[in-house]
């Protein structure tokens, strides 16, 4: 008997011992993550306010707006929206928005966050407030799903506009009335923001509750580095999967050579130029349009091309980019290349000499656009000192701080680059001259003729027509020089040679969400 009851007790005790480990946790699936490197920085994690290429890079993966461009094309899609109609000869558009929108924390997402989102950009009234506020009457919310655009006037191009963060639903938790820099609950996007130290490292995971495909890749660490030395040698090192803006063209000549990466380039559209401060109100030489026309003379665009980026670039003649339909080569038609002789007559009428130089403060910023940047400040310097006529002072600030001094006004002359909010001439112009729209370089240049040409090119309904119109601002911005064009350039991605899913098209938008590592 007892032999038997030993033998039921050996039993239990072995069932029991199965259930346990039945019933133990199966081991974690390994995390994919992927680190990506850069040398840029986040400004403003607010829509309401960021107003610059890196930092939508990122709002364009943890939000989302109810137009996209169709990755890998130029061609605009429904996102948020599942349908649009647009009445009244382009007067009102409205959407209809999906049904299952909701923030990373579960919160849904209905007409009335897009509308809140959108009447808060226009509040606060921050660098790309003039997206929303130039073009958008009113805004309303018919329903939960259903919101209303009441347009200023008919804009051909406003489908593409709302493809841009300002337009973007934002979690109810961002201030009303404020700018929230450092707020991290994003919007309706493919993934969420994790962790966030400010020029150190951003850790970003999928949105469970987002709507379309998840992610193929679980978890992306974005970090920071101080320079473009840095960067590469992580991405040597294999610290880093993927160094993406910015390189320098020295480091991706060589990084070519290297058998365990690839070197992919993005289509073109990045512009670089130099912005002289004409406004009236400044005691600025440059609001001298004789001095504006000197330095857009003495300036040689293929000295810049060669000595500062290698040949790497293309020199560029206008704002405008080379292969956008109403592109016209204004600069070199009215000052040509490094023209030294036709600068010193425009000085001269200026009422400068030899003896009697125009002093003139050039500004730069070290990590932003890339290691380059102090060899095309001084290049620049050394193109209008040619002249013997002009003196020229570098002065240089990080990013955030040249990010104010521009929105002050406080820089006479400064170097800045553009990357497209929509692929339309439109934002290669008015951005830049239109009176309302270039707060964020700190109103450097108004004119009435010119707002008129871009208003008549923003409602014209024919190709044919806004073509002509965009050919008469260019030809006026040559005249005025307020903005000098200087090159255009393609942004180039390195990357583990497993490393796929990267597409790039002419937004230039890093879309992290469909990157993925192969075994």
């Amino acid at each position: 008997m007892k032999r038997l009851l030993v033998v039921f007790a050996v039993i239990a005790i072995s069932v029991l011992l199965l259930g346990c480990a039945q019933q133990q946790p199966a081991e974690k699936e390994e995390v994919k993550a992927l680190t990506i490197g850069v040398t840029d920085k986040i400004t403003d994690l607010d829509p309401a306010n960021a107003y610059d290429f890196y930092t939508w890079e990122v709002l364009n993966n943890v939000m989302g707006g109810l137009m996209r461009y169709k990755p890998g094309t130029t061609e605009l899609e429904p996102y948020l929206a599942e349908s649009y109609e647009v009445q009244d000869d382009g007067l009102v558009y409205i959407f209809h928005l999906r049904k299952d929108l909701k923030f990373a924390d579960g919160t849904p997402c209905k007409a009335q966050d897009v509308v809140r989102s959108i009447k808060r950009v226009m509040s606060i009234q921050g660098d790309p407030s003039w997206l929303v506020t130039d073009f958008v009457k009113d805004v309303e919310a018919v329903d939960d799903y259903t919101v209303k655009f009441t347009l200023n006037k008919p804009t051909s191009y406003f489908l593409a506009l709302l493809a841009t963060p300002p337009y973007f639903p934002v979690h109810p938790a961002y201030k009303e009335n404020e700018i929230d820099t450092d707020q991290t609950a994003g919007g309706v996007g493919p993934y969420k923001i994790v962790e966030w130290k400010r020029d150190q490292e951003l850790i970003l995971e999928p949105n469970p509750h987002f709507f379309g495909d998840k992610p193929k890749t679980d978890r992306i660490v974005v970090r920071f580095y101080k320079d473009a030395t840095t960067l590469r040698l992580a991405i040597e090192k294999g610290e880093i999967d993927i160094a993406w803006r910015t390189l320098t063209p020295i480091d991706i000549e060589s990084l070519k050579a290297n058998a365990n990466l690839n070197v992919i380039e993005a289509p073109g559209g990045f512009i670089r130029y130099l912005v002289l401060n004409g406004n009236e109100t400044t005691e600025y030489p440059t609001k001298d349009v004789n001095v504006r026309k000197a330095i857009a003379a003495a300036i040689d665009r293929n000295d810049i091309a060669e000595r500062v980026y290698r040949g790497t670039v293309e020199p560029l003649y206008s704002l405008v980019p080379i292969g956008m339909w109403s592109h016209v080569d204004v600069f070199k038609d009215m000052y040509g290349d490094g023209n030294i002789e036709l600068a010193k007559q425009y000085l001269q009428n200026a009422g400068y000499s030899e003896d009697n130089k125009l002093k003139l403060e050039l500004w730069w910023t070290p990590t932003h656009y890339g290691d380059t940047e102090k060899d095309l400040a001084q290049v620049l310097k050394e193109q209008l000192e040619k002249t013997g006529m002009i003196e020229v002072e570098l002065k240089s600030a990080e990013w955030s701080t040249y990010v104010d001094y521009a929105r002050k006004g406080a820089m006479m002359a400064s170097l800045f680059g553009w990357y497209p909010d929509y692929l339309d001439p439109d934002d290669y112009t008015s951005p830049f001259l239109k009176c309302t729209a270039n707060n964020w370089l700190g109103y450097p240049y108004c004119d009435k003729e010119m707002d008129q040409m871009l208003e008549q090119a923003s409602i014209a309904t024919s190709q044919e027509e806004r073509e002509q119109l965009y050919k008469q601002i260019q030809q006026k911005l040559g005249e005025d020089a307020p903005i000098i064009p200087l090159i255009q350039g393609k942004l180039t991605i390195v990357a583990k040679k497993n490393i796929e899913g990267i597409t790039l098209d002419p937004t230039m938008i890093f879309r992290y969400y469909l990157v993925y590592e192969t075994t």
